[in-house]
């Protein structure tokens, strides 16, 4: 074989679309196979060719309908069929971190949709959040593991920031990959942020989850904060941070991408 057959991560997620760290995400997953050499990791064209094809779907076939059942489910309010869904997914194979990235978060973000478009109510999307909430409640034993973590991680939403379901779910993904997640949750203050990572032990990052809008200066703070109390990396990321620059702009060391598995990468990634 020779060294064009292979590519780097950087080029492969070139040709996927997407953030670096998605594929290293694949790659740490097993869900794209790779041979490390050194400290890079190379993936052979065939199987990436292979991982970008969809497979060939029966006639009329269409995506599963669990996410907007779901999601329906949670407007309603209805806790016990949110769960029976849930657990519907799990009976079928479907691991928890599948669950929160197949499941729960397409539902989140259809439901945000909805409410963006006027098609729910603001009490649509509350009952809809708490019914979230307590899904996530009930999921989080799922991923403990045992025996001494690879680390802790500081993560939370800055200051104007409201949505605490993305910094839960990424608390899940990381003790699932043997880290100690320290969540500050939503809305928390810059001063939160340094004074806890100044405390914690075996700190490898701080992560700042941002999804809505206007926290920017927010976010420069809280950097800033942390940069002055302890010297360890900052990664910013969300569905509101665009790309690597944006992220860089703000001060941040670097950039999560948007999704919660990409957010765990990027944390594995210190620690390769």
């Amino acid at each position: 074989m020779t060294s064009t057959d292979r590519v780097g991560l950087r080029e492969a997620a070139e040709r996927l679309g997407v953030h670096y760290m998605t594929v290293y995400h694949y790659v740490r997953t097993g869900r794209l196979a790779a041979e490390r050499e050194g400290a890079t990791w190379l993936v052979e064209r065939a199987d990436l060719e292979a991982f970008a094809t969809p497979a060939p779907r029966p006639a009329g076939a269409n995506r599963s309908p669990r996410p907007a059942r779901l999601a329906e489910r949670m407007v309603r309010g209805d806790e016990a069929g949110a769960w029976a869904i849930v657990e519907g997914a799990m009976a079928s194979g479907a691991t928890p971190a599948a669950v929160y990235e197949d499941l729960l978060v397409p539902a989140l973000h259809g439901v945000g949709e909805r409410w963006a478009a006027g098609e729910i109510s603001v009490a649509d999307e509350h009952r809809a959040s708490v019914v979230a909430t307590r899904v996530i409640g009930r999921m989080g034993p799922r991923f403990a593991r045992r025996g001494r973590s690879r680390g802790s991680v500081v993560l939370g939403a800055p200051a104007g920031e409201s949505h605490a379901l993305p910094v839960a779910i990424v608390a899940d993904l990381l003790r699932a990959a043997h880290l100690e997640p320290i969540d500050l949750g939503a809305n928390a203050p810059a001063v939160s942020f340094a004074e806890t990572a100044a405390g914690a032990d075996r700190l490898v990052a701080v992560l700042l989850r941002v999804t809505a809008e206007g926290p920017g200066a927010a976010v420069r703070e809280t950097i800033g904060a942390v940069a002055r109390s302890v010297d360890v990396p900052v990664l910013v990321g969300g569905r509101a941070i665009r790309d690597r620059a944006h992220a860089l702009s703000l001060g941040a060391s670097g950039w999560t991408g948007h999704s919660a598995a990409s957010a765990v990468a990027a944390v594995e990634a210190l620690l390769a």
